[in-house]
């Protein structure tokens, strides 16, 4: 049994890093929308055989995070304006009941926790670095979501996450952000007041407002 178990954990180990390190990839904005990948490409960097590759962007294909054509061809999303509204509904419907059911276990440890990751998507902003923005960004609505307790919610929020990721390194670019998020600052205090309809309306307006500039 050996000799066959250990090439299939072997095979198993490198699909999921290349899966792991191309969804961060995509989430956190590091590839363009509408940018071809091949399956030697990602092989050769992540010094894999086709296989586990091609296990990755099938997995990646099914999550939305990339799309292939009827030729093969794989690639980033390019969203439509639809699409994009769609997604900034789903984020606001999503994120504001996340939101919500962390509030009751929102202590000030996570809130000093918060505003040390706001400081980081200030600093971003600050070098002009959209990736590391888009990441701060992620690590502080992630942040607040797990004291949800509710799993299988953020998981659907995460799934959303990926396939906008492309989308809003475009964003940054248009809007050329100078400064943070106000809705940040907005969130936080809903949190330290026990706002629950401010803390509601504050993630609505910063999950949906930059994305659906996109839209129109």
């Amino acid at each position: 049994m050996l000799p066959t178990t250990k090439p299939l954990e072997a095979s198993t180990s490198a699909h999921d890093r290349v899966y792991r390190g191309l969804r961060s990839r995509i989430m956190h904005g590091e590839i363009l929308p509408g940018v071809a990948l091949t399956l030697r490409g990602i092989g050769a960097e992540y010094e894999v055989s086709m296989t586990p590759a091609r296990e990755s962007v099938r997995r990646l294909v099914a999550e939305g995070a990339l799309t292939m054509s009827s030729s093969g061809r794989i690639s980033t999303p390019e969203l439509t304006p639809d699409r994009i509204e769609e997604l900034a509904s789903l984020r606001a419907l999503l994120e504001v009941e996340l939101a919500s059911r962390a509030l009751p276990r929102a202590h000030m440890a996570l809130i000093d926790r918060l505003q040390t990751i706001n400081g980081r998507v200030a600093d971003a902003v600050a070098m002009r670095d959209p990736v590391k923005y888009i990441r701060a960004n992620l690590d502080f609505h992630r942040a607040l979501y797990l004291r949800a307790q509710a799993p299988a919610m953020l998981a659907m929020a995460e799934t959303v996450w990926l396939q906008l990721g492309p989308t809003m390194r475009a964003l940054y670019g248009k809007l050329r952000k100078t400064e943070p998020p106000q809705y940040h600052r907005l969130i936080l205090a809903a949190l330290k007041a026990g706002d629950e309809p401010g803390l509601r309306l504050a993630v609505r307006s910063d999950v949906t407002q930059g994305l659906r500039l996109l839209a129109n």
